[in-house]
């Protein structure tokens, strides 16, 4: 790969790190509720699981995925079914009361933002699609090692990734330490973030190939 199309891609990878879509939207929501920590692990969930999917276009698993419209459909239906239980969690989730001023509310315990950021993004097939599609365009064919072209633009997709949702979440979590002070506004956001959580799983489930 020539420096010109690496530059090429990490700006691509830029642009589209920043175009909403339900790995960012489910970010911004962490953050703003929970603040930097639980934004970042939401992050690097997210993340791993674009290392899986990187391994699958490399391995060519991606394109089996392509071909088959069973493994698709299961793939996506589970996808859809973690959201809506995403949802579920994120209606009945309660303020338990620490939370002072100029601070987010900060997370329970027993919330695993990394494992849901990985199950999320392994269990949408679009994923594996997109990169099936995306990076194939920027590999240098003549060079050969084509394997290993796709898992080294895999990884730097994914470390941009981290570097603009990292913002997304610095951002989101400074409003939401300003304007979630109140167990009001944190019930509300909790509801905006079920709503946004159904929304996504309609979307995945009514996804095709």
């Amino acid at each position: 790969m020539t420096i010109e199309s690496i530059a090429a891609f990490v700006l691509t990878s830029t642009i589209l790190a920043f175009v909403p879509g339900p790995d960012n939207l489910f970010v911004v929501t962490q953050a703003a509720m929970r603040g930097r920590v639980a934004g970042m692990k939401a992050v690097l969930g997210l993340c791993s699981g674009l290392l899986v999917h990187t391994t699958a276009v490399s391995l060519g698993v991606a394109a089996l995925l392509q071909q088959s419209q069973f493994a698709f459909s299961i793939l996506k239906y589970v996808g859809a079914a973690y959201l809506l239980y995403l949802a579920w969690m994120a209606y009945r989730w309660k303020p338990d009361g620490t939370a002072v001023a100029g601070s987010a509310p900060p997370a329970k315990p027993s919330e695993n933002l990394y494992l849901r950021g990985l199950v999320m993004n392994i269990a949408n097939p679009k994923v594996s699609i997109f990169f099936l599609a995306f990076l194939p365009q920027f590999v240098e064919r003549s060079a050969g090692g084509m394997k290993l072209q796709l898992l080294t633009l895999g990884i730097i997709f994914i470390a941009v990734t981290i570097i603009c949702f990292g913002l997304l979440v610095a951002g989101s979590a400074t409003i939401g330490a300003k304007f979630l002070k109140s167990e009001r506004a944190q019930k509300i956001m909790s509801k905006v973030s079920a709503l946004v959580f159904v929304g996504l799983a309609a979307k995945i489930a009514t996804t095709r190939l």
